[in-house]
């Protein structure tokens, strides 16, 4: 019969460390262990239906009552001792499959606690809490990936910066919940302006980035021309929200932060332009539909 020890849990690989690729291993051997338990049920019960012909056969040749009665006696003694001991090996199978199953099942709602409670963690450290958007520092590994990828492939790379104008002035006049309802209205707004390959960031207070991979400088205004327009109610009345931008390409052998340095140029320029009236307002190249 089959070592009982070959589907033993490994001490070592029990518990919430246990790995999912180990756990799919001890339910493949539990899973074998369960076929080989009823097909070895199936041919004891054969091999007992035999013994207890052979036993008889030699009785029912001779013709002989006494003899037939003896060997019919000892046969099914002789069955129901067997019987007997493969009902306990059954019972102790199915028991340590039962437990098998058991700690298997418990690993594996410990392996699930553990990827939700990573994932917890990872959102924590990677978004920002109040938008959803990926913080400044998860946006500044991205920018140094991206740049990466633009240096060996020779595409363009786009860094959009933004700055929600007012916002302070607006926190003070219509409180901070008035300010967060923006901020995340915003945010929102800017996530369906981009692409799925771009990626948006909050640097932080009212400052958000976008980088913008395979996209030319010219091509950013489309970008901008989705999120111009945005307004948001607050106690009744409609806010619209202006903002600062500033964007530059990526130029080879530079930075990450001589790429940002630039875009930030960029920004406060607008943002002066801005308070001296004279910012330029893109024009959208979508329809109304898709604002």
């Amino acid at each position: 019969m089959t070592n009982t020890n070959e589907i033993a849990l490994d001490p070592a690989l029990t518990g919430s460390e246990l790995p999912p690729e180990h756990i799919r291993k001890n339910l493949t051997h539990l899973e074998r262990r369960e076929r080989w338990l009823w097909s070895t049920t199936v041919a004891v019960i054969l091999l007992l239906t035999l013994g207890v012909a052979s036993f008889a056969f030699p009785a029912l040749l001779s013709r002989e009552q006494s003899t037939y009665s003896f060997y019919l006696n000892q046969s099914v003694r002789a069955l129901v001792g067997l019987v007997l001991l493969f009902s306990v090996y059954l019972i102790y199978q199915r028991n340590l499959i039962s437990k098998l199953r058991n700690e298997l099942t418990g690993q594996m709602n410990s392996l699930a606690k553990v990827e939700s409670l990573a994932s917890e963690v990872y959102k924590l450290a990677a978004l920002d809490q109040l938008t959803g958007l990926y913080n400044r520092r998860s946006g500044e590994q991205r920018l140094a990936q991206e740049i990466s990828r633009a240096q060996r492939h020779g595409r363009p790379l786009t860094v959009l910066l933004m700055d929600i104008d007012g916002l302070k002035l607006m926190n003070d006049t219509h409180g901070h919940a008035a300010g967060d309802t923006a901020l995340k209205g915003f945010a929102d707004r800017l996530q369906r302006a981009i692409r799925g390959s771009d990626l948006a960031v909050r640097l932080g207070g009212d400052e958000f980035m976008a980088l913008l991979p395979e996209c030319r400088a010219d091509e950013v205004r489309h970008v901008l021309a989705r999120i111009e327009g945005f307004e948001f109610d607050c106690n009744d009345q409609k806010i619209r929200l202006h903002f600062s931008r500033g964007w530059t390409d990526y130029r080879t052998g530079e930075s990450s932060q001589e790429l940002l340095l630039r875009a930030d140029k960029e920004l406060y320029a607008d943002k002066r332009a801005g308070k001296q009236g004279n910012r330029e307002v893109p024009r959208s190249a979508v329809p109304e539909s898709v604002l």
